[in-house]
């Protein structure tokens, strides 16, 4: 991933971003057989981010808001560096960690301890990062007692925790979030929000998807509503609620 080098107060800058997704129409070699013999086609192009461009100031707190399909997460990953752009750049200062899939990186026969290291090394932080970590990590979880249980056998609840809580612990400039505050009962998605609130007071740049409104024009000084893939609005993030409301 870029990273920029020469505005000291951006953190994100996205520039004339476009994104395409090839659609396939057949799901098996004899579908696809009877499409080519009939001329139908077998695959189609889709649009996801059409042109799309803005600058984020570290330390900002932004919504990407807008209808399921609209682009917004598919935005989110392109600025993490999961995706990269058919068109255009995308440009990051500093050390970024995505809250997207929370725990894509757990073994399930290791040890809730094992995954902890594994998990926050696949993140970004050393082995030092880690051990100066480690017990606030785990006090977060609020799974002391199993943490030396191999993680297949956690409820989704824990499993869901201890991902949390290792990547909310990272080291990080920009944190980037994707409809995970669903994790756990309500007190630990209140605890959640308050670590999250936290960074932000530290001075991280969040850049958050969701569907709950509320909680976005909470976090969120700013708002970016996507539609079809473009930016149709770029304001105030109470702005840009009222907007999806509407």
């Amino acid at each position: 991933m870029p990273r920029i080098s020469d505005t000291l107060q951006t953190s994100i800058s996205v520039e004339e971003v476009r994104k395409d997704f090839t659609l396939r129409h057949t799901h098996s070699i004899k579908e696809t057989f009877l499409a080519a013999v009939r001329r139908r086609p077998l695959a189609s192009t889709f649009r996801a981010i059409d042109d799309v461009s803005f600058q984020i100031a570290e330390g900002e707190s932004v919504a990407l808001l807008g209808l399921n399909g609209s682009g917004k997460s598919t935005m989110l990953k392109l600025i993490s560096g999961v995706l990269q752009p058919d068109q255009g750049r995308v440009l990051t200062r500093g050390r970024v960690a995505g809250l997207i899939e929370v725990g894509a990186g757990f073994h399930p026969d290791l040890s809730g301890r094992e995954n902890i290291f594994l998990n926050a090394a696949i993140l970004g932080m050393t082995k030092k990062e880690i051990e100066q970590r480690y017990d606030d990590i785990v006090a977060f979880s609020e799974i002391e007692r199993f943490i030396d249980t191999e993680v297949k056998h956690y409820s989704s609840g824990m499993f869901l925790r201890l991902a949390f809580s290792v990547a909310i612990h990272t080291e990080v400039d920009v944190l980037l979030i994707d409809e995970i505050l669903s994790v756990g009962d309500e007190p630990f998605q209140q605890k959640c929000l308050a670590r999250i609130r936290e960074l932000h007071a530290q001075g991280k740049t969040l850049v958050v998807v969701s569907h709950d409104l509320d909680m976005v024009a909470k976090i969120c000084d700013r708002g970016i509503l996507m539609r079809d893939g473009r930016a149709v609005f770029d304001g105030a993030s109470s702005d840009a609620v009222a907007m999806m409301r509407s």
